[in-house]
């Protein structure tokens, strides 16, 4: 029997953010959101470890305060894939990275599960992603919310801002795009070195350059409720929501 893939979760955590400044120290009911996130990834059973990988020592010494993992990287990442490819170079011995959002303090560790267990017995298979279905005509249209359609195997087609598929006919789905991404460890390092493409570019969706470069993209569907904190008003959601699971 094929041996089960290593998995490191790694969950990317800058201090800077335009509408949230200081949003991974951020307090969701008396810890600080990326260890809120650490707490939840580090429940996933498929995963062999939990690592922040941030550029500020705020936030590194946040984590390893309340026990947790933290890697400085470099301050000139022009993207999260870059902050990753930087830590998977570390760990040559990880068969598939799992990148989690430091926004996403509702993260479901089923959902981390399953993008882990989608790469046991298919060597063929070098990234893979989440979605939920959008049921709200509001939030379907909404440009925040990704859409993405997939094809009779579960493979990513094509990623959206804009209402994909059109609603020419009622009875239609639209899947919600989750930001969490799993990549195998070889993958990610090559795909961090490519050239933004224009569909990348056109809709400022960094996922779009590996279809635009011909990789297959597996998408797990969940029904899981996610929250990314944005905005103060997600935080109060979020802070709702925590006080509400205790």
């Amino acid at each position: 029997m094929e041996k089960r893939a290593t998995v490191l979760c790694v969950i990317p955590a800058r201090y800077a953010s335009t509408r949230l400044p200081g949003k991974p120290l951020k307090d969701i009911q008396g810890k600080p959101m990326v260890v809120r996130v650490y707490e939840r990834a580090k429940k996933a059973q498929r995963v062999a470890d939990v690592i922040v990988a941030t550029d500020d020592h705020r936030i590194a010494d946040a984590v390893k305060s309340h026990g947790g993992k933290a890697v400085m990287t470099r301050v000139d990442h022009p993207t999260g894939t870059d902050r990753l490819a930087e830590v998977a170079k570390q760990f040559p011995d990880v068969d598939v990275i799992l990148n989690v959002q430091g926004d996403e303090p509702l993260i479901d560790p089923a959902v981390i599960d399953a993008l882990a267990s989608a790469f046991d017995g298919d060597a063929d298979l070098q990234m893979a992603t989440a979605c939920t279905e959008i049921r709200c005509r509001d939030a379907q249209d909404d440009p925040n919310n990704v859409k993405v359609v997939m094809d009779q195997k579960g493979y990513a087609l094509y990623f959206s801002r804009s209402l994909i598929p059109y609603p020419r006919k009622a009875g239609g789905h639209v899947f919600k795009h989750i930001g969490i991404y799993a990549y195998r460890r070889g993958f990610l390092l090559a795909y961090a070195k490519m050239e933004p493409t224009p569909l990348e570019q056109a809709e400022s969706l960094e996922q779009l350059r590996a279809l635009e470069n011909g990789c297959k993209i597996k998408v797990i569907e969940t029904d899981h409720e996610f929250v990314g904190v944005d905005t103060a008003e997600d935080l109060a959601k979020v802070n709702a929501i925590y006080a509400a699971m205790k």
